[in-house]
């Protein structure tokens, strides 16, 4: 074995070869100072295309961001070929921190979170009065996800012609959500885009519902020819609708007043992920009356102070019943 003295030289230092080839592993990553900022409008089999500035740029992530993946919504640095021209090829190198996460899991018995959308303000559940039914405890769960998330819930409801609103609206009335009423005819005529695109203005809003709500047909309306999807029909079997929409698409309403993010429908929002603590910040009228509240309270067990709170006349009963039964979602099936 060689041994070295106490002055070595850099020549007497043995250097293993690299057979592999590449470059030696360092923990040092590159800055990409001159990295520009986009925002990614779509995510297809690994390749996500991103707008910068007025061109759609298709990117790859790099592979110093690991595990991390970039989500539509997502606001990223990319450099490479940055013209947009067909066949070019960008890379993400680092994606900026989020405002705002929505999230689901398959179902809540699930601990892999699936990442919906980033950087929204706003979660806008869409359903049908009919064709298919409307289902309340899909509704719930949407609203408890966009609760956590710290989104702004919106409710539009579809196919006015077949069902009125009356019951549903009721039924959701004392969490005092904004919501739009729609018909087939007014969408077909433009009527109702006006009453939908001023709860839109300004802000980037996450549709979300079940198949076959005409959710698709209603981003449609809302956007630019050039940009519009196909759509599906109802099963008259099953009552489902057919998956039209397969991945997330980010698309600016006209005049740049605010964007839609189209998501696929869904047929399960699993709630594993979210914490029943920070549904209470959704209801600024009850959370005072948590204070006296026993450690871990679930506000639904009989020393929950808001029983007390509600009885001194602090906050409407409704108000309370809303807030249990959201919280009581993870307990019950969504077809319930």
């Amino acid at each position: 074995m060689r041994r070295y003295g106490k002055h070595t030289d850099e020549d007497d230092i043995r250097q293993r070869p690299n057979r592999k080839g590449n470059r030696p592993r360092t923990n040092i990553r590159p800055k990409h100072e001159e990295a520009v900022e986009g925002m990614v409008v779509t995510v297809d089999r690994g390749r996500l295309t991103c707008l910068v500035d007025d061109r759609l740029v298709t990117a790859m992530k790099a592979r110093e961001l690991g595990r991390k993946a970039a989500v539509v919504g997502d606001r990223v640095a990319i450099v490479g070929d940055l013209s947009g021209e067909k066949d070019t090829l960008a890379r993400i190198v680092r994606i900026e921190p989020r405002s705002s996460v929505l999230r689901r899991t398959a179902d809540d018995d699930d601990p892999y979170e699936r990442v919906v959308v980033a950087n929204a303000d706003q979660l806008a559940i869409v359903t049908a009065l009919a064709d298919p039914e409307p289902r309340p405890r899909l509704i719930d769960r949407c609203l408890v996800a966009a609760y956590d998330a710290g989104l702004e819930p919106l409710l539009v409801l579809t196919k006015s012609d077949l069902s009125p609103p009356d019951e549903l609206l009721e039924l959701y009335g004392a969490l005092g959500v904004p919501y739009v009423v729609t018909s087939r005819e007014e969408l077909e005529s433009g009527a109702a885009v006006d009453r939908v695109r001023k709860q839109l203005d300004g802000k980037i809003t996450a549709f979300v519902g079940h198949s076959g709500v005409g959710k698709t047909t209603l981003v449609n309306a809302l956007v630019s020819q050039e940009r519009r999807r196909s759509t599906g029909h109802v099963n008259a079997v099953t009552g489902r609708g057919r998956h039209t929409t397969t991945s997330a698409r980010a698309i600016p309403l006209p005049g740049n007043e605010g964007w839609v993010i189209d998501t696929p429908g869904v047929r399960s929002f699993g709630l594993h992920h979210v914490d029943p603590s920070r549904v209470i910040h959704a209801f600024p009228d009850l959370e005072p009356g948590t204070e006296g509240c026993p450690r871990a309270c679930s506000h639904d067990e009989p020393d929950c102070a808001l029983d007390q709170w509600v009885a001194d006349g602090h906050a409407d009963p409704a108000r309370l019943y809303s807030l249990r039964r959201l919280l009581a979602t993870r307990e019950r099936t969504e077809g319930d």
